[in-house]
């Protein structure tokens, strides 16, 4: 008896392409349909009872593994993906990675053990593992951060990124024309796209070295550190970009401690536009990123890589917007 990897290898698509042409899914091609409908009828396959059920069950799980569950980023993040997945049949199972990439590998070795459908990942530094899903059929696309170099050439992966460094350039011009002149960053770990492209946009606006910039983990602790450390020293910085809201956090402690009001005794601009951001006395100005509109890009791109393997990878780049209130004006 004809099974679903026979009628998938006849049509040349994965077999969660055949469940879902099978199953009658809009987001496969027509001609695709026309090819698995052939081969199936040509191989005598007939889905029907338990095993259908099961393989369907089987197909329409997608993985999500994000970097940090409590950034608000990935949460909006997290929530464009499971909108555009829910309206076409998909779940959605949320794994969080801690910017840990032996922790992600697992979560990598999880997703193909469990034949998910489709992974989406925001990629740690020192991801691994990805080429191992083309082997078996299972399609990737990178959120937020590319795959690091050297990873994923055996597999077509799709990306949807921000263009984070156009994004650090207009914050930290906008410093610079409220009159700000030692200007800091506090950006994310080294070898992190997001966290170097915002240390490169920064440069490209200031026109000076590494002296006011520190690189730390992408949470309040290690932002806190950073700020008390910039702070202590001779010709201390008047400003500060933040590369995310997380960050902001440590950051705004630290100048509490230290009896420094945003807007007034340092200029202030974080990445990302929390919910808290304009509650805070005073509102924090931000670089809004398009979080849920990127999510919502990484599972389309998924679900069309999913109709059909083989058409040639994308990549989309969104653009965020800075929105600046009263942590930076004068």
């Amino acid at each position: 008896m004809a099974t679903i990897s026979d009628v998938a290898a006849r049509a040349g698509v994965s077999t969660a392409t055949v469940s879902r042409a099978l199953n009658g899914k809009s987001t496969v091609a027509p001609e695709l349909v026309a090819r698995v409908a052939a081969a199936a009828k040509a191989l005598g396959y007939q889905p029907h009872g338990p095993a259908r059920n099961l393989r369907r069950q089987e197909t329409a799980v997608l993985a999500l593994i994000i970097s940090d569950v409590e950034n608000p980023f990935f949460t909006a993040l997290a929530r464009g993906v499971e909108d555009v997945a829910h309206a076409d049949g998909y779940s959605v199972v949320l794994c969080n990675s801690d910017e840990d990439a032996e922790k992600e590998r697992r979560y990598l070795a999880v997703a193909l053990q469990e034949r998910v459908a489709g992974v989406i990942i925001s990629p740690s530094g020192g991801t691994t593992g990805i080429d191992v899903l083309a082997g078996h059929g299972i399609p990737v696309v990178a959120v937020d951060r590319p795959l690091p170099a050297g990873t994923g050439d055996a597999v077509l992966v799709d990306s949807v990124l921000v263009d984070s460094r156009k994004a650090a350039f207009s914050a930290t011009e906008h410093m610079m024309k409220e009159g700000y002149e030692r200007i800091a960053c506090i950006s994310g770990p080294t070898g992190v796209r997001t966290a170097d492209d915002r240390v490169i946009g920064y440069q490209d606006a200031v026109h000076r070295g590494l002296e006011l910039v520190r690189r730390t983990e992408y949470r309040a602790g290690g932002a806190h550190a950073a700020t008390i450390e910039l702070f202590a020293q001779p010709g201390r910085p008047d400003a500060v970009l933040v590369a995310n809201s997380a960050m902001a956090i440590g950051v705004l402690d630290a100048l509490r401690e230290l009896g420094l009001r945003p807007g007034r005794d340092v200029g202030v601009v974080a990445f990302d536009d929390a919910a808290w951001a304009g509650l805070v006395d005073p509102p924090l100005s931000v670089v809004a990123q398009p979080a849920s509109e990127m999510g919502q890009a990484a599972a389309r791109l998924l679900l069309a890589r999913i109709a059909d393997p083989h058409r040639p990878p994308t990549c989309t780049t969104l653009a965020a917007h800075l929105i600046p209130r009263a942590s930076s004006t004068r």
